[in-house]
């Protein structure tokens, strides 16, 4: 076997060629493709000198597909890209640019180029190698990923499944993914799906709501009697909901700023649209009863599970619930008595500077090309496969190459529609999906990937919410890995073992950096560590210190403001004791039973879907 070709510099050109535009009329361009964007230049009628929108980072690029025209005397092939550029604003839009491949007399080479551009750009954004030689065919595509969706459709005040319709699911149809949803009912319904699923018919499960349904998930896989193949299972996060902690720490890895609300759900799609995985640690949570669940997030005591749960009957107000219970919480600030024992992390550091490259997951979405038979799949209760969405324009604009019969929107990476709206002028003949680039050879076809129910699924009212359950069970993991770090709950600890024992304010235990979409807790912390950061805020704060942690904590500075009642320790496992007859716990901001409960962290058990790192470097 021939060795991997060396890895490219940003700069140098992968592709180079000459294009014009659709509609015809239009001026000519120069194309570049590197492995980091792909340049633009005009060339005709008039050449630029200083390119305006001449440079588009693969970053902001989901996905591409080959066109024809529907005239027969069109011998052109076109190449078509869908990016989501910020505007003046810093919000993301969609655009689409498409280029003409016209080098050729006839149309099967003008198409071989459109689908070697094409095959090119999506091996680079989904990290697949390209061959030095330059032989670059469709041939080089794996079968498209397969992915699951669950959504909560009463997430982020009851937008999720708003988002998810005009934003989501365009998205990953222009990437080329193959996808079924579901549509999550009642508490724990997202855990009883995954107990049950045939995971070998999919490559990964991705929640489209809050942080609480990927709990849902990853307990449910860890609840099988297989759960040592099904942990395995790639998992990602969509954020609809008012929590998104999780989702906070994969854009910052991705190298995005900041984000909030639709931004932050549009930068977590561009990531999963890239696809690959990072291994993820999760904690196991041993609770008073004896009952153990996981945690990918934190467990917290005190102040920050107050908010969390106090602020429940503000869901409507969505993410600002946290800011109105922080107020709230502020004004009748509590105190607890408790012992934090806990295992120092030997042989780490607190703050770790990675300078290597990262790990590849070992179940990451960039799959072996392999043949994929039509399957007869599991039933799965109100799901919709590769939905067709309504759109401004009618089917009538998208139609099969040889067939009188317009194909369904979106079936082909959400294109020909809005190439047919956003491109056509009058006398222009509208362009047709080329099904060649798309459908790799032994790829299924996206109709044979699911049962879909009869009937879009039911669109909740955006107002409603979910009757109100504060004291539903939270389910509890029989299977998973031995904690054999804890001595059972209840009897002495290791001398190895550090112990602070006092009245405090809040114990925060959390993974991954961010405690939400915009609060950096943990600022070194990674999404593989192997560690949990222990930070606790002793009693004697003052009101207004507790405020200038919790404003600091956005741009993760509170270690830097020396108050002295602020303690962190990074550790391998730890306990805690509450010694105050009531208080409020949570796990990844679900209500759990009060009481003492020990924890350990479990490297890299499970795997989340994170697209490729950043340029900032930076990995939650």
């Amino acid at each position: 076997m021939a060795p991997p070709p060396p890895p490219l510099a940003a700069s140098t050109p992968l592709l180079h060629g000459e294009f014009g535009s659709y509609p015809a009329r239009g001026p000519r361009f120069a194309l570049t493709l590197t492995s980091q964007a792909l340049h633009i230049q005009r060339l005709r009628p008039k050449p630029e000198a200083r390119p305006r929108g001449g440079l588009v980072p693969l970053a902001e690029v989901s996905g591409c597909c080959t066109l024809r025209s529907r005239s027969p005397s069109d011998s052109a092939a076109y190449f078509c890209i869908y990016t989501y550029p910020r505007g003046r604003r810093g919000a993301r839009r969609r655009a689409t640019r498409t280029f003409q491949a016209d080098g050729a007399a006839t149309y099967e080479e003008n198409r071989a180029e459109a689908q070697r551009w094409a095959t090119a750009l999506t091996c680079l954004l989904r990290g697949l190698p390209l061959p030095g030689d330059g032989e670059i065919t469709p041939e080089l595509l794996p079968r498209p990923p397969r992915l699951l969706l669950l959504v909560n459709p009463f997430g982020g005040r009851g937008l999720a499944w708003q988002w998810c319709k005009n934003h989501v699911l365009p998205m990953i149809s222009e990437a080329g993914l193959s996808f079924n949803l579901i549509q999550t009912e009642r508490q724990n319904h997202a855990r009883e799906l995954v107990q049950g699923l045939n995971l070998s018919e999919w490559d990964g499960i991705v929640t489209v709501s809050g942080d609480g349904l990927l709990y849902e998930v990853l307990n449910g896989l860890l609840d099988r009697p297989d759960w040592e193949e099904a942990v395995k299972m790639p998992v990602g996060i969509l954020p609809c909901g008012s929590g998104n902690a999780l989702a906070g720490a994969v854009n910052q890895r991705g190298g995005f700023e900041p984000a909030l609300g639709l931004d932050l759900l549009l930068n977590c799609s561009l990531l999963l649209c890239r696809g690959g995985g990072h291994p993820l640690d999760l904690l196991s949570v041993t609770l008073a009863s004896g009952s153990r669940c996981f945690s990918f997030l934190a467990v917290a005591w005190g102040f920050v599970s107050d908010v969390d749960i106090q602020s429940e009957r503000f869901r409507a107000l969505g993410s600002a619930r946290f800011t109105l219970g922080t107020v709230l919480g502020l004004a009748t600030l509590h105190t607890y008595r408790g012992r934090l024992s806990y295992l120092p992390a030997t042989g780490e550091t607190a703050s770790p500077t990675p300078t290597h490259g990262l790990p590849r997951a070992k179940s990451e979405l960039t799959l072996a090309p392999d043949s994929a038979p039509p399957m007869a799949h599991s039933p799965l209760h109100r799901s919709v496969s590769d939905l067709p969405l309504p759109l401004p324009l009618p089917e009538s604009a998208l139609a099969s190459p040889g067939s009188p019969e317009p194909l369904p929107i979106l079936s082909l990476n959400g294109g020909g529609p809005e190439l047919a709206g956003d491109w056509g002028g009058a006398g222009d003949a509208p362009l047709s999906p080329d099904p060649l680039l798309s459908s790799p050879p032994g790829s299924p076809k996206a109709a044979l990937l699911s049962p879909i129910a009869e009937g879009p699924p039911e669109i909740p009212p955006s107002s409603g919410l979910p009757p109100a359950t504060p004291d539903a069970p939270v389910a509890m993991s029989t299977w998973g890995p031995p904690d054999h770090l804890l001595p059972p709950l209840g009897t002495p600890l290791p001398p190895d073992w550090v112990t602070v024992e006092g009245d405090f304010v809040l114990m925060l235990a959390i993974s991954p950096s961010h405690l939400g979409a915009d609060m950096v807790a943990a600022p070194h912390a990674r999404f593989d560590d192997g560690l949990v950061h222990l930070c606790w805020v002793r009693s004697g704060i003052s009101r207004a210190s507790l405020l200038r942690l919790f404003l600091a904590m956005e741009h993760g500075t509170h270690f830097s403001l020396g108050c002295p009642q602020l303690g962190y320790a990074a550790a391998r496992a730890f306990r805690l004791e509450p010694l105050t007859p009531r208080g409020v716990l949570t796990v990844d901001g679900e209500q759990v039973e009060y009481g003492p409960l020990q924890a350990q962290m479990h490297p890299g058990l499970a795997t989340l879907l994170t697209g490729p790192p950043g340029c900032t470097g930076r990995e939650p």
